[in-house]
C-alpha cells in the first residue's frame, strides 16, 4: 500500500474543551488506485487530507492513530522532515489553483524550482522535465507557455499547471481537494480524465476529496463516505453508488436526479443538518436524522461492519438488532 491511515484522530483545542474533527478514521490506498472521499461540508474530508500532508492549521493536531506512507510512519515527523516529504513523496492539488501559484513568477520558473528543490538534476534537465510535465497534463505548446504567468491561463489550464506542479518530483501519492469545483462541466471532465490517467500510467495513488458523487462515479475505484468526522461506509465505487448499505449513503444517492426518472419520482431528503463539532451526539452521529435507527444507535457507536459488498458503520447489519 502507498498510504495507510489507522485510527486517525484530529482535535482542535478550544475554551470549551477539545473539538474532535476526526475520530478513528482508517483507510488505505494502493498504487494506481483512486480513492474518493465524499460527504457534506464539515464531514472532515479536507481535514483528513491536511492531516495526511501535515498542514493542519494550529491549534489543530493529530491526537491519535497512525499515518504510514510506503510503510514509513509520517505523522510523528518534525516540521523540517514533513517539509521535505511534501512535494517529494506527496503532491497536493487544491480547489483554487491561484492559491498554489505565485502570480509574480512564470509557471516555468515555479515548475523548475520545484523540481530542483526535490530532485538531483541540472537546471537544463529541470527545464526539460517542466516542458514534459506541461505536455503530459494537456497544456498546448508547452515550450512557449513555460514563459507565461498564471493570469495568462484559463481556470482549467491553471488547474492543469497545479497538477503538473504536484507531479514535479514524481510523488507516490497525490491528494486532490475539490480539484474540479470551480470549473465548468466540460473542463471538469478533462481534469477527471487527467487524474485517472496519472494514476494508471504512473502508478500514483490518488486521494480525491469531493462532495460531487458524479466526479466520484467517473474517477474513483473505491469510495469512502464521511459523516461528522467518521467513516460511515467504504467499498468499491460501483457497490457504494448502486447498493449503498448505510442510511446516510443511501440518502446521498437518493438526492441525485436520475435521467429517465418519471415526473412522479421524488428525490430523497435527509431531514436535519450535520451536527457541529461541539455537539456530536453519542452513539452513531447520524442517528438523529436516520429513519431506520435502532435503540442501540443512540447509545453505542458502531465500527465499520461487514455489510456484504461494502463495510458500513451501521447496526442494521447486526442480525439480532431490533428496530425502534
Amino acid at each position: 500500500m502507498i498510504l495507510e491511515v489507522t485510527g486517525l484522530r484530529v482535535e482542535f483545542p478550544s475554551r470549551h474543551g477539545n473539538l474532535v474533527a476526526l475520530d478513528g478514521v482508517s483507510f488505505s490506498i494502493a498504487p494506481g488506485e483512486v480513492l474518493g472521499v465524499v460527504g457534506e461540508s464539515g464531514a472532515g474530508k479536507s481535514v483528513t487530507g491536511l492531516a495526511v500532508i501535515g498542514l493542519l492549521d494550529p491549534p489543530g493536531r493529530i491526537a491519535g492513530g497512525e499515518i504510514r506512507l510506503e510503510g514509513r510512519r509520517i505523522d510523528d515527523l518534525g516540521p523540517e522532515a514533513l517539509r521535505r516529504l511534501r512535494g517529494r513523496r506527496i503532491g497536493m492539488v487544491f480547489q483554487d489553483p491561484l492559491t498554489s501559484l505565485n502570480p509574480l513568477y512564470t509557471i516555468g520558473r515555479q515548475l523548475e524550482e520545484t523540481i530542483l528543490a526535490h530532485l538531483y538534476v541540472s537546471r537544463p534537465e529541470s527545464r526539460k522535465r517542466a516542458i514534459s510535465l506541461l505536455g503530459e497534463t494537456g497544456i498546448p505548446a508547452p515550450e512557449e507557455r513555460l514563459h507565461h504567468f498564471p493570469h495568462q491561463f484559463s481556470g482549467g489550464m491553471r488547474q492543469r499547471v497545479v497538477i503538473a506542479l504536484a507531479l514535479a518530483a514524481e510523488p507516490s501519492l497525490v491528494i486532490a481537494d475539490e480539484p474540479t469545483t470551480a470549473l465548468d462541466v466540460s473542463i471538469q471532465a478533462q481534469i477527471i480524465a487527467l487524474l485517472r490517467r496519472i494514476a494508471r500510467t504512473r502508478g500514483t495513488a490518488v486521494m480525491l476529496i469531493t462532495h460531487d458523487m458524479g466526479v466520484i462515479a467517473e474517477t474513483a475505484d473505491r469510495v469512502a463516505v464521511m459523516y461528522a468526522g467518521r467513516l460511515v461506509e467504504i467499498g468499491a465505487v460501483r457497490e457504494v453508488l448502486h447498493s449503498p448499505r448505510h442510511p446516510y449513503t443511501a440518502g446521498l444517492m437518493g438526492s441525485i436526479p436520475k435521467i429517465g426518472a418519471s415526473r412522479k419520482h421524488k428525490l430523497v431528503q435527509i431531514d436535519g443538518a450535520m451536527p457541529r463539532l461541539g455537539a456530536i451526539p453519542a452513539g452513531c452521529a447520524f442517528h438523529p436524522r436516520c429513519t431506520s435507527r435502532l435503540p442501540r444507535c443512540s447509545a453505542e457507536r458502531p465500527e465499520l461492519l461487514d455489510a456484504g459488498s461494502t463495510l458500513a458503520a451501521c447496526w442494521l447489519h447486526v442480525p439480532d438488532a431490533g428496530r425502534v
